[in-house]
């Protein structure tokens, strides 16, 4: 018989390619998540993993039972979602990470609806950005993640269901002296010259700040990084360059030095949706904070 829990930590091996990466994760030693795995290829009776110099990629029957896996967990997921709704659990605690503008913008509201109709749901709060959140929602480290697409994200993981939350563009930030200071609308193939500046690689807004400028028919030349966007903003008032900022993270923030525009012809955008672990979605403590989060993104 495979114990469920081995499965677990066989789906993390995958995802962190080294048993260390693996084990930091799911908050154990790497010799307990060797002993498991070593546990489990002798309950399949097949060599499940394979140790290399650069870490540790699964067999072709280590891939078989990972997909098997995928659909195993998420039945228990739902298991134990009906024995929570079976027990009418409406009290507990929910970890929820978001990047920062969605904690303001939809997170924050929703905890204020919940207090109101949920008030025995507790939601722990945590900054993380998407490429962060999601393998935190993977490892069980939180149990909702408020993320942004990104590339190389899978656009239908089996693991996670998706609730899409909104949508919202980006506009061109530059300096007052910029000479698009005073356009109607900025076309990005007139920045393509200017040094610009943005969030870090690996931040899901980099790629959208790289692929609008891609399709506009040039790499941007970053000169500047933050994952801040009050940084951005403050790096391009010193006319350090130019930047793309989603339009919500330009609320309340000092444009002292800048000009706003929106983008002309296709702007730009960042896709927010809220992620939890497939099956997960009906537990009584989940639902109310995805549909709290969904009132939260309409209003």
């Amino acid at each position: 018989m495979i114990e469920a829990r081995r499965l677990h930590i066989l789906r993390a091996v995958a995802d962190h390619r080294t048993v260390t990466a693996a084990a930091a994760a799911l908050y154990l030693t790497p010799s307990a998540v060797s002993q498991q795995l070593s546990a489990l290829e002798q309950e399949t009776g097949h060599r499940l993993v394979e140790r290399g110099a650069r870490g540790v990629r699964l067999t072709a029957a280590g891939e078989i039972l990972l997909s098997h896996a995928h659909t195993v967990l998420a039945q228990l997921e739902r298991a134990e979602a009906e024995l929570a709704a079976y027990d009418a659990g409406s009290a507990g605690v929910v970890t929820l990470v978001s990047f920062a503008t969605g904690i303001g913008l939809v997170v924050a509201p929703a905890l204020a609806g919940l207090a109101r109709s949920a008030p025995g749901i507790r939601v722990r709060v945590q900054d993380a950005e998407g490429d962060a959140s999601l393998p935190m929602v993977l490892d069980r480290q939180a149990d909702i993640a408020v993320a942004v697409e990104y590339r190389g994200a899978p656009a239908d993981d089996p693991r996670l269901t998706h609730v899409p939350l909104y949508a919202e563009p980006f506009d061109a930030v530059v300096p007052v002296a910029h000479p698009l200071a005073e356009a109607a609308e900025v076309p990005l193939a007139e920045l393509a010259k200017d040094p610009w500046i943005g969030p870090y690689p690996g931040n899901p807004c980099h790629d959208v700040v790289v692929l609008a400028c891609e399709h506009a028919g040039f790499q941007p030349r970053l000169e500047h990084s933050s994952d801040d966007f009050r940084a951005v903003v403050a790096l391009a008032s010193a006319d350090a360059g130019v930047a793309l900022v989603p339009r919500s993270a330009l609320r309340g923030m000092d444009l002292t030095g800048v000009v706003v525009r929106p983008v002309d012809g296709a702007a730009p955008t960042r896709r927010v949706f809220a992620a939890v672990r497939r099956g997960a979605e009906a537990h009584p403590l989940i639902m109310p904070v995805l549909e709290a989060l969904g009132e939260a993104a309409r209003t």
